[in-house]
């Protein structure tokens, strides 16, 4: 798809959550971009990380970590972002997207887009963020799986019943016919089991080595509340659809709310698709490493576009 034919459309920008990185994400944006290179360079010079070797040669076990995880995907995806605003520039436009949200981790990195939150505070955020999810882990150890083709009901009921061996929750509502549950690791690994048995259609453990969006990161939630406290946001000057809710984050106090609670809270996936479509978006634009948030938008709403940035070429 051309660039240049987003701007007749109302689009809608989505950024990816955790386990969408992989070795190589970034690298050839960097190549052709120089608003993506500063992107890159800015966000060592705060977290004092070395992101591009990190993000282009891994190791990939170290960058999985948590703490690196979340702020290279946020770097990766602003990269992208960056890029897009250039093209545009070169074309005499400019990126007027309706609305924008984000899957979990992503909320911070379309806060930065909207312009509510500034990259460098959202930088320290997630990297603290991942750093107290990841001493969480180490504790109490779990993980995520995604559930194919089992209702809601049938998988709370097999939470529940897994729960005999520790904490397990549903945790993300994807698309129709994809959950995701999160846990404690014989919890999980029962609930697993239990799912296959009862007639999913697949199950699949995550590339995600902590229990996000699960009671278990109360602690992390409270340490978020009190360090957003003390940041300074501003209203979106886009429209943004809040991960607990699926509705409208409109004013400071509700973003310092959303973006501290939502690490221990399901993310209403299906239903903030769904207010975007219904507040006229029409297209949709996944800005980030990977594919994962397009293809759940086919699976929601079937009448829509959605695109990534390998389908502008800004990803092999």
């Amino acid at each position: 798809m051309e660039l240049g034919q987003l701007l007749q459309k109302r689009v809608g920008l989505l950024f990816p959550g955790q386990g969408s990185q992989h070795v190589g994400m970034g690298q050839r944006v960097h190549q052709l971009s120089e608003a993506a290179r500063r992107i890159f360079v800015q966000a060592e010079e705060i977290l004092g990380l070395p992101l591009r070797r990190l993000c282009f040669e891994g190791p990939a076990e170290e960058l999985a970590d948590t703490a690196n995880a979340q702020p290279a995907i946020l770097t990766v995806s602003l990269a992208y972002l960056e890029a897009l605003r250039e093209r545009l520039r070169e074309l005499g436009a400019s990126l007027q997207p309706s609305m924008v949200a984000g899957h979990s981790l992503g909320e911070f990195t379309a806060l930065v887009a909207a312009k509510a939150l500034h990259f460098e505070d959202a930088l320290r955020l997630v990297r603290e963020r991942g750093r107290l999810m990841r001493e969480v882990s180490q504790e109490r150890p779990g993980g995520m799986a995604a559930v194919i083709g089992l209702e809601r009901d049938a998988l709370e009921e097999v939470c529940r019943e897994a729960s005999e061996l520790g904490l397990v929750v549903v945790a993300n509502d994807n698309s129709p016919g994809q959950l995701v549950i999160s846990g404690e690791e014989q919890a999980l690994q029962r609930a697993m089991e239990l799912a296959q048995r009862r007639g999913a259609k697949r199950v699949v453990r995550l590339g995600v080595t902590v229990a996000s969006h699960s009671p278990l990161m109360e602690r992390v939630a409270h340490a978020l509340a009190e360090m957003l406290a003390r940041i300074p946001l501003r209203e979106p000057e886009i429209p943004i659809v809040a991960n607990v809710t699926g509705r409208i984050l409109s004013t400071v106090e509700e973003i310092r709310r959303e973006l501290a609670c939502q690490v221990a809270q399901p993310v209403q996936w299906t239903t903030s698709v769904r207010e975007m479509t219904n507040r006229g978006v029409t297209t949709f634009l996944e800005v980030g490493p990977g594919q994962v948030l397009t293809g759940l938008v086919k699976k929601i709403q079937r009448d829509v576009e959605a695109y990534s940035m390998r389908d502008l070429g800004l990803e092999s």
